[in-house]
């Protein structure tokens, strides 16, 4: 039996009396790529808040490594190992790709607040720092400004910044939103290559992506679990065609 990484039971949050997360079962084996998709509405990132802890939920219990979680703090589920990107870039613009590296790297060292350290301490960091942006083909943006990068590099320097984190699990929120198909087809290889030594959990719109490089699919719809399996399964179930396109004929190849 496959190592269930991450569990949800009975997950839900509700605004107001309406159930935007709706008893969530979600089991995500150690090592695999699972995707979160569905319509929009379908509550996919109020799942990913409520697995960083940005939203208590209304009931359930979230469980890291067989350990409950679900009363821990953001910054504790942090250091715990689970980190995550979001659907806007989250990068300093006027900093070089090479320091935005080496404050995730800080962070993880536990001196994230020694901004008064000067450049000799800080340059220490450099080697790991240029082994993390080889890793996502950055090394020669090292010294580029990360605001005149492009929308696909910035999403990558993303990667590598939550990869200095060192995380055990990765929740990557729609990595590759409004890209160009080469970004796309960049980023795609990239996950693939940086999933060989951990687990990612990802919310995306694009099929296929998800069909290409995802092991277990999670199907949303208002806020339920509609399906699961792998890409060919749930894309034969007529229920998830109408959910995606309002028809039960046709496939889910290029939908959203």
């Amino acid at each position: 039996m496959t190592d269930v990484i991450l569990e949800t039971r009975g997950l839900t949050k509700e605004f107001g009396g309406l159930a935007a997360v709706s008893d969530v079962n979600l089991r995500v084996q150690r090592g695999h790529i699972h995707a979160l998709i569905g319509p929009n509405g379908a509550g996919k990132t109020t799942c990913f808040n409520l697995l960083t802890k940005f939203m208590a939920p209304t009931a359930g219990t979230i469980l890291f490594n067989q350990r409950d979680v679900t009363a821990a703090r953001p910054a504790q589920i942090a250091r715990q190992g689970i980190i995550r990107s979001f659907q806007i870039s989250a990068v300093f613009p006027h900093l070089t790709v090479l320091e935005n590296v080496r404050i995730a790297l800080q962070r993880s060292r536990g001196t994230s607040f020694h901004f008064w350290k000067g450049e000799r301490t800080l340059s220490r960091l450099n080697d790991r720092a240029m082994d993390l942006l080889t890793q996502v083909d950055l090394a020669d943006f090292a010294d580029t400004l990360t605001v005149d990068l492009p929308y696909g590099r910035k999403r990558a320097l993303e990667i590598a910044t939550t990869l200095g984190m060192e995380p055990e699990l990765m929740l990557l929120d729609e990595p590759t939103q409004g890209m160009g198909h080469e970004d796309v087809s960049r980023v795609t290889e990239l996950i693939k290559r940086v999933s060989l030594q951990r687990t990612i959990l990802m919310v995306e719109h694009n099929m296929g992506v998800v069909a290409g490089i995802c092991d277990r699919i999670s199907v949303l719809q208002r806020g339920s679990i509609l399906a699961e399996g792998t890409y060919a399964e749930v894309s034969a179930i007529p229920e998830v065609m109408e959910a995606y396109m309002g028809t039960a004929d046709g496939t889910l190849e290029g939908v959203l």
